[in-house]
């Protein structure tokens, strides 16, 4: 899978995570270790960015607009 292939599962996987209300409500704190656990395997592939990466890109992830980000990943991945 490339880079790009596993940005787009992991902030979608993080999204899904925060999105995930009944797991937040059955198990907060399971619920917390898989968002903690989702945002650092995200942020370890974000800081493996090479240098050329698309300004855009980059500016979506570091400033956590995950919806854009994957908007952005879904075009460039499909």
């Amino acid at each position: 899978m490339s880079l790009y292939q596993n940005l787009r599962v992991a902030v979608q996987t993080r999204l899904d995570i925060v999105a995930d209300h009944a797991f937040r409500d059955r198990d907060s704190a399971a619920h917390l270790e898989a968002l903690k656990s989702a945002a650092a395997n995200l942020d370890a592939l974000v800081a493996t960015l090479p240098s050329d990466t698309d300004p855009t890109l980059r500016h979506y992830l570091e400033r956590q607009s995950y919806t854009k980000a994957l908007a952005w990943l879904q075009d460039a991945v499909a």
